[in-house]
């Protein structure tokens, strides 16, 4: 392929027309297109910027054929960070499993050593695979450095669409296991025992928790898979942030430990809920800080 088609094929990826390149580029769009018609060539210090730009080599962009190493590159890594975030959320998923099975055996079958084997067993696929995949993406950006991720617009788009309702839903799931856990605690049938019943709903909620968040954990690493500018955040709204991340894990682990210590597994839902409040007063609190 020539500058001038590698150059249009490099654009049209990532969907920027003649206009908007030129623009970064502070050229006219005439330019552009007589860069891409090649009817003229730009400088050199040009043509750097458009290899920083697109992330490209001078060798492909001027006599290579861009075409074809974006697209073998970029299905690398598609392929690849699908691996990934399947894995990942897969290995959340399993350590909320084995929880849920340690409550089920216990409760139910009164087997508390096996309950105790069958999560130290979920526990160790879930580090297993943490640390393959793990090792996995370093050694995939080591054997790619510098690669940005190249998709068209539309694909961009299409995902941009999807991913207020992978956030949305299953937050409105973890409510509505809520919702349905708090009056049915109230009415345990004559089947159960008040224990029994209570882990029942445990069980439930926690099954609505595993998949909420093995979605949201899927989500938000397909979300960095494209390669999304980030938003410009105030430091309120970085530490905000950071406060609701380990709010939610201390939450997590005190749900955990408090059922293990405990026993307190249908009690200590109220956790989140309560970690929840307080992570959004100070939230609240750190807005000041960016108030003049």
């Amino acid at each position: 392929m020539t500058f001038g088609e590698n150059l249009q094929f490099l654009r049209k990826h990532r969907g920027m027309t003649q206009e908007e390149l030129a623009e970064k580029m502070e050229v006219s769009r005439q330019s552009v297109s007589k860069w891409e018609s090649n009817a003229a060539y730009p400088e050199m210090d040009a043509i750097l910027r458009l290899c920083d730009l697109f992330s490209c080599d001078m060798d492909t962009l001027l006599r290579g054929d861009a075409s074809r190493r974006f697209g073998e590159d970029s299905a690398a890594y598609d392929q690849h960070m699908n691996r990934f975030s399947a894995a990942i959320a897969a290995g959340v998923a399993l350590v909320l499993l084995g929880v849920i099975l340690m409550l089920f055996l216990g409760e139910f079958f009164a087997q508390e050593m096996w309950a105790g084997v069958a999560f130290f067993a979920f526990l160790i696929a879930a580090v297993t695979i943490f640390i393959v995949s793990g090792m996995n993406h370093d050694i995939f950006l080591r054997q790619h450095p510098g690669f940005v991720p190249c998709y068209t617009k539309e694909e961009m788009d299409r995902f941009e669409r999807r991913f207020p309702f992978l956030i949305a839903i299953p937050v409105a799931l973890i409510l509505a296991g809520l919702l349905v856990m708090i009056p049915m605690d109230m009415h345990a049938p004559s089947s159960f025992s008040k224990d029994q019943w209570d882990a029942l709903l445990t069980t439930l909620f926690l099954l609505c928790l595993t998949i909420a968040v093995t979605v949201l954990v899927w989500a938000g690493i397909q979300h960095s898979k494209y390669g999304f500018p980030e938003e410009k955040q105030t430091p309120a709204e970085r530490r905000s942030g950071r406060i609701w991340g380990f709010g939610m894990l201390a939450a997590t682990a005190a749900y955990v430990g408090l059922g293990l210590t405990m026993n307190w597994w249908h009690k200590a839902w109220v956790i989140y809920p309560i970690a929840a409040l307080i992570c959004a007063a100070f939230t609240v609190l750190l807005k000041k800080d960016d108030e003049p």
